[in-house]
This record gives C-alpha cells, sequence and structure tokens, in this order.
C-alpha cells in the first residue's frame, strides 16, 4: 500500500488532472451527460477500472452527472493509488 501523499506534492499532481478538484482528503470529478444511460455507462467502465486496480471510488450517479470520488480509506487520505485511478479514468471519459 502507498503513503499518504504529501499536502505541499498534490497541488503538482493535481496540475496533471485539471478536471479533479481536491474535495478535504478526496479528489472529485463530475462528468456530465445529456443521457442518463451514458452516466450508467461511464459508472460501468470505471467499475471495471476500478476492480482491475484493486481500488474503488466512490460514486454517485444522478440524472446528467456522474460524481467520482478518489480516497484511500484505510490510509484516511490520498495515495499514488488514487492519483494513478484518476489518470486512467481520465483517459476513459476522454
Amino acid at each position: 500500500m502507498s503513503d499518504l501523499v504529501e499536502k505541499d506534492e498534490i497541488e503538482g499532481l493535481l496540475k496533471k488532472l485539471p478536471e479533479w478538484d481536491l474535495e478535504e482528503k478526496a479528489i472529485c470529478r463530475v462528468v456530465e451527460f445529456e443521457d442518463y444511460m451514458d452516466g450508467v455507462d461511464l459508472l460501468n467502465g470505471v467499475a471495471d477500472i476500478a476492480e482491475e486496480a484493486n481500488h474503488h471510488p466512490d460514486m454517485e450517479i444522478k440524472w446528467g452527472q456522474l460524481t467520482i470520488r478518489l480516497t484511500t480509506h484505510d490510509m484516511g487520505g490520498l495515495t499514488d493509488a488514487d492519483f494513478d485511478l484518476a489518470g486512467r479514468i481520465d483517459n476513459l471519459i476522454d
């Protein structure tokens, strides 16, 4: 398991992930859709990536948007695994 990312490193890592925002001890991305099923499809794609990485985000789906939150729960904050998975999610979306 990775160590927690130091606070002074987080800003630099987020510059590589411009769609993600820091929210306390997590990073978050909101993706908007015009069709509910597009959001469901993305949620399923993220779930596949997360399962492969054995690192699972919190996700919330509403009509028109999917919110993805990454943190390493058992470490109580952000680790390299969160930023790595965010990059993989970005590749899926883009």
